[in-house]
């Protein structure tokens, strides 16, 4: 049976791919997808996640649910371009009843209760926020899986800052003592999936209009990182979450004992893991400290190139 998947995304170049993976995965069963605020602004990561499933097209459409009204000290624009997908310029496929996000993730919560699996790909504002307000959720879904945070890893906000982390610090800290299993895949791990363009292309190679939609939404991505990195490839961090749910043998995780630190000058939004071994913290997180990139590879070509 197809485990079922909630993802929130804030809709970069990376969340793109991976949006479009998890979608054509029949491992998984994407049941709805929540926009959120981050790389782009709530209202831009909206339009983006409603016209990413519109031109994609999927076996099954997931529910669609709009992004918290908040906003962010920084973006992801520079890298992402002006809309978050690049240098695409679709007209905005919008829905004449949107729903809000967090109102959305709870129906769905309720209705597959044991079920769902939520994987966060963007600041945890929204996750927070919904079990804020109803914290009897938690304990109905399967687990959360977040894509952010860095343990040995440098930021990539900061020295010692994840973007995702960075965006929401407090929000992050609610939901890694939330409760809940929680797994986290901080940089050590999603950073090492660095794509090239070839390898990309040769995944989307075919003459159809969702292959020519991501070829189009990550060629921006290339050039960005050129410029900014001085790198050939771009790095699709989203994508691992996605495979982390589908192919689970490929990664080694263990549990340890995570924070969050929110009010730091220099070190606002850093994951900090306390390895201390007289202290007894309990664990509060599951840590993918290891993964099979060469397989992880083989699973996004198997999906990404069985497109049509």
């Amino acid at each position: 049976m197809a485990r079922k998947v909630a993802i929130v995304s804030d809709s970069g170049i990376d969340g793109a791919l991976a949006l479009a993976t998890a979608m054509f995965d029949s491992r998984l069963d994407v049941v709805g997808v929540v926009a959120s605020a981050g790389n782009v602004s709530a209202t831009q990561a909206t339009r983006n996640v409603q016209t990413l499933v519109s031109y994609l097209d999927p076996p099954k459409w997931p529910r669609l649910g709009a992004a918290l009204p908040v906003e962010y000290d920084l973006d992801g624009r520079q890298l992402h371009g002006p809309s978050g997908l690049g240098a695409l310029e679709v007209q905005p496929v919008e829905l004449h009843h949107s729903h809000p996000g967090d109102k959305l993730l709870a129906d769905t919560i309720r209705s597959f209760g044991g079920e769902l699996t939520l994987l966060n790909l963007g600041p945890l504002t929204l996750l927070a926020t919904l079990f804020e307000r109803e914290p009897e959720l938690a304990r109905l879904v399967r687990d959360i899986v977040v894509v952010g945070g860095s343990w040995r890893e440098p930021g990539d906000v900061s020295a010692v800052a994840e973007f995702h982390m960075y965006c929401d610090p407090a929000a992050a800290r609610r939901i890694l003592h939330l409760g809940a299993p929680v797994t986290l895949l901080p940089l050590d791990v999603t950073r090492r999936l660095l794509v090239a363009p070839a390898e990309l292309f040769q995944w989307t190679d075919k003459d159809c209009h969702r292959h020519r939609l991501l070829r189009r939404i990550a060629s921006y991505g290339f050039c960005a990182c050129a410029q900014y990195y001085g790198i050939e490839g771009i790095y699709l961090q989203d994508l691992l979450g996605v495979c982390y749910l589908s192919r689970f043998a490929l990664f080694k995780a263990q549990p340890m004992s995570v924070d969050v630190e929110t009010r730091g000058e220099l070190t606002r939004g850093m994951t900090v893991f306390d390895l201390r071994p007289r202290v007894s913290r309990p664990h509060n997180v599951n840590v993918a400290l290891e993964a099979d990139i060469q397989g992880v590879r083989d699973y996004l070509r198997q999906v990404l190139s069985s497109m049509d």
